[in-house]
């Protein structure tokens, strides 16, 4: 597999093979904890403790979804197949089901792509559109390691995140690190229990990156307050 079809992630931490997917498996508890079993979804979201092949059964599909993430040779980065992914995880003896990966694949390439997105929102009016558009450099999964942000929301009583990821993007040969913190949200009707929030926002390790937090704090609360709406005019007195 050339190095133009791999996915948007580092990893280091799990095999050397080229048909990685894109999650950071070592928070695959969490993921799963995530992806609750429902009563009528409970094989498609529960890992059961089972031993697991090392290859993927032969029935799973095999095409790739090509994302809307571009590298930096001009391509877009491919998430994984059904089948890659079921093996990936069986490699590292995550004991994955087969009938889970038509849930799981889908999420996973869901939330990478609305995390790009929000990246992009950061990158609008920076001028990536210059040469040609920002480009995903890198990306990292940190799971042990809470940002200070997420500490403090901690100590306010919020739950942690289940998951943190880094994105290193280039704009025009500018290098920016965006955090993205993952977080379970409030369940509407309907959804089966599948809703996330993620907090994404450039790291306060370069200039580029203290520029675009410091400009949204502006964006936000400053021209919140002063276009606030002016009090209402009094009645005029009767002559």
């Amino acid at each position: 597999m050339s190095n133009s079809e791999k996915c948007p992630v580092d990893h280091s931490a799990l095999s050397g093979s080229a048909d990685k997917c894109p999650v950071d498996h070592k928070t695959r508890s969490s993921w799963s904890s995530f992806l609750s079993p429902t009563p009528k979804e409970s094989s498609a979201t529960h890992f059961p403790a089972a031993p697991a092949p090392h290859g993927a059964p032969s029935a799973l599909p095999q095409e790739r979804e090509i994302s809307s993430i571009p590298k930096l040779d001009g391509s877009n980065w491919a998430y994984p197949s059904q089948a890659q992914f079921y093996a990936a995880m069986a490699r590292k003896n995550h004991n994955p089901q087969a009938s889970d990966m038509k849930v799981i694949v889908p999420i996973h390439n869901a939330v990478n792509e609305r995390a790009w997105t929000e990246v992009m929102e950061w990158e609008a009016g920076q001028g990536g559109e210059k040469c040609g558009g920002v480009k995903l450099v890198s990306f990292k999964g940190r799971p042990k390691d809470l940002t200070p942000r997420a500490r403090w929301r901690s100590l306010l009583g919020y739950s942690p995140p289940f998951d943190r990821h880094d994105w290193v993007v280039d704009r025009c040969g500018t290098r920016v690190r965006y955090i993205i913190d993952f977080y379970t949200g409030h369940s509407s009707p309907g959804s089966n229990g599948l809703s996330f929030h993620l907090d994404t926002r450039p790291a306060l390790d370069s200039w580029d990156g203290v520029k675009m937090r410091v400009e949204r704090f502006c964006d936000r609360w400053i021209s919140k307050f002063w276009s606030s709406p002016a009090p209402p005019e009094h009645a005029q007195s009767r002559s």
